[in-house]
C-alpha cells in the first residue's frame, strides 16, 4: 500500500486500482504487474522500494523462478534480492521475457516482501494482492532511459602518463538511482569497455609508450563494481579484470566501491594484488536516511563488513565520503554516524554538504537540514575524523613500507591514493618511477616522512 501510495504521489498513474483499494492493499505483500521495456519504471519502483523501506523486496517472474533462469540471485545481503537498478533491463529483454512470451504470459513480473525468494512460486502470491499497471500521467516528464551522450567520454583518445601511476577508466555512466545525484542524467547509463580494450591501455601505460612507464594503475569509473555488467549477461567482470590487470603492473588500486557489492570474491582479489586500499561510497549509516537516499545498507552492515577485512588484513585501508545535512537527517541519524565514524577507524574520509541538483529525486525533498546545524555537523565530524586519520599515520612511524616515487621527494605506500590522500616525503635522490623500500621516520600532519 505504500509502495502504491507513493507511487501515486511521484505521479504516476495506477491503472486497474483506485485510491481507496490502493490504501487497503495487503500489508505484507503488493504485487504490480508492469512493463518490463519501461525502464523509468522499473527504476522508479525499485528507488519507492528502498524508499518505502523495504529491503527484503524480493522478486519472480512468471514461469521462469521454478526453471532457475534467472541465475544467482544476492539472497544473503539483507538488500534486494535481485537488483534490478536500471542496467536490469538487459538482463530482462533477454532472459526472462523470452521465457515469459513463450508460455503466454506476457510481460508481468510480482514484486513483494516477506517472503523467501526459494518459498515463493507464482501460485504462493497472496489473493489479496492487488495486480497494477504503470504508465506516466499525459503529459508528465519522461523516466525513460537516458541517451548515450552524443560524444561518449569512453571514446576519448587515452593520453599518455606523465607519472609512474594512471587512471584507467573502465567503464562510463550510471545505472543507479540515488536520490541527490544527477551522474545519470548527463553520463547516461554504464557502459563497461571490454576487458581486452581496458588490457591493452595498461600495456600500453606499463611500456610507457609516449609518456613514463606506468607502476600503478587505479581502476576508475561512476559504479565500478558493476563493470562488465552492462555486457548482455548481467553478470560482473570486475574480479577477473582486477586480476588480469595485476599479471601486467605492480600495484593496482580501485576507487568507488558500492558497499553491496563487496563481496568474498572482490575482497579476495583486491588483497591478493598487495593493494589492501577499499574505497567505499557509504555516503550515510541511517538506515532509514539511506533508504531515503535510495541506497542500500546501514552501518552494522558495513561495519561488520570493515571488520571482516581487517581480520583477514589487519594494516587494510579504508576510505569513505559522507553526505552531511540531506533532507531529512535527523540529530539520531547524525549521532549514529559519529558512532560508526569512531567504530570503523576510517583512514580517510570526506564530509561534504548536501547540495542540492536540479532533476534528482532529493530535490525538493521536505524536511530540510538548516543551514547552521548542517555547518556545526560538519565541523563535529570533521574534527572527529581528523583525530582517527592522524592517529593511523602515527601508528606507522617506525615501520619499513614500500613506496612508489611519484616526483622528486613525494612517494606514496599502498596507504595512500593518487591526488585525494596524504604522501610520504622522502629523500630526493630516489628515482622518479622507483618502488623504494623506507623507513617512516615522522608524521607531518596527514603526511608521512621517511628515509632509506
Amino acid at each position: 500500500a505504500a509502495v502504491v501510495r507513493r507511487l501515486l504521489a511521484d505521479g504516476w498513474q495506477v491503472d486497474g486500482i483506485d485510491r481507496a483499494a490502493a490504501t487497503i492493499a495487503h500489508e505484507r505483500f503488493t504485487a504490480h504487474a508492469l512493463d518490463l521495456t519501461d525502464v523509468g519504471a522499473i527504476q522508479t519502483l525499485i528507488g519507492t522500494l528502498l524508499q518505502a523501506g523495504t529491503p527484503q523486496a524480493l522478486v519472480h517472474a512468471a514461469g521462469v523462478l521454478r526453471t532457475g533462469e534467472l541465475g544467482a540471485l544476492d539472497t544473503d545481503s539483507g538488500a534486494l534480492m535481485w537488483q534490478l537498478h536500471v542496467q536490469a533491463a538487459t538482463v530482462l529483454a533477454n532472459a526472462v521475457l523470452p521465457a515469459m512470451a513463450e508460455q503466454g504470459q506476457g510481460r508481468a513480473v510480482f514484486i513483494g516482501f516477506g517472503m523467501p525468494l526459494t518459498e515463493a512460486p507464482i501460485e504462493a502470491v497472496p489473493s489479496s494482492s492487488v495486480p497494477v499497471s504503470l504508465g506516466r500521467r499525459p503529459g508528465a516528464p519522461s523516466a525513460d532511459r537516458v541517451a548515450v551522450p552524443a560524444m561518449d567520454l569512453l571514446e576519448l583518445p587515452r593520453p599518455a602518463a606523465s607519472a609512474p601511476w594512471a587512471y584507467v577508466k573502465v567503464a562510463e555512466g550510471c545505472d543507479r538511482a540515488c536520490g541527490f545525484c544527477a551522474i545519470p542524467s548527463f553520463r547516461g547509463p554504464q557502459r563497461s569497455r571490454s576487458t581486452d580494450s581496458v588490457l591493452a591501455e595498461v600495456d600500453t601505460l606499463v611500456a610507457g609508450a609516449g609518456g613514463m612507464p606506468v607502476r600503478e594503475v587505479v581502476l576508475v569509473a561512476q559504479d565500478l563494481a558493476s563493470y562488465g555488467r552492462d555486457q548482455g549477461v548481467g553478470q560482473r567482470q570486475l574480479v577477473a579484470l582486477v586480476r588480469s590487470v595485476a599479471e601486467r603492473v605492480e600495484r593496482v588500486r580501485l576507487l568507488y566501491l558500492y558497499p553491496s557489492d563487496l563481496d568474498d570474491r572482490l575482497v579476495d582479489a583486491v588483497l591478493s594484488t598487495g593493494v589492501p586500499y577499499f574505497d567505499l561510497s557509504l555516503q550515510h549509516v541511517s538506515r532509514a536516511l539511506l533508504r531515503r537516499m535510495r541506497r542500500w545498507g546501514d552501518g552494522d552492515r558495513f561495519l561488520a563488513r570493515i571488520d571482516d577485512i581487517r581480520r583477514q588484513q589487519p594494516d587494510a585501508v579504508f576510505r569513505s565520503n559522507f553526505i552531511v545535512g540531506y533532507p531529512g537527517e535527523t540529530e539520531e541519524d547524525h549521532d549514529r554516524l559519529l558512532e560508526f565514524i569512531d567504530a570503523a577507524r576510517l583512514d580517510w574520509c570526506g564530509f561534504f554538504r548536501f547540495s542540492e541538483e536540479p532533476g534528482t529525486y532529493a530535490a525538493g525533498l521536505d524536511a530540510t537540514v538548516d543551514e547552521a546545524l548542517v555547518a556545526d555537523r560538519l565541523a563535529e565530524l570533521s574534527e572527529r575524523q581528523d583525530a582517527l586519520t592522524l592517529a593511523a599515520r602515527d601508528v606507522t612511524i617506525g615501520q619499513r613500507i614500500e613506496v612508489l616515487v611519484d616526483e622528486p621527494g613525494i612517494g606514496r605506500s599502498f596507504r595512500e591514493a593518487p591526488e585525494i590522500d596524504g604522501v610520504v616525503h622522502l629523500p630526493v635522490e630516489l628515482s622518479v618511477g622507483e618502488l623504494a623500500s623506507v623507513t617512516v621516520t615522522a608524521s607531518l600532519g596527514v603526511d608521512l616522512v621517511a628515509r632509506r
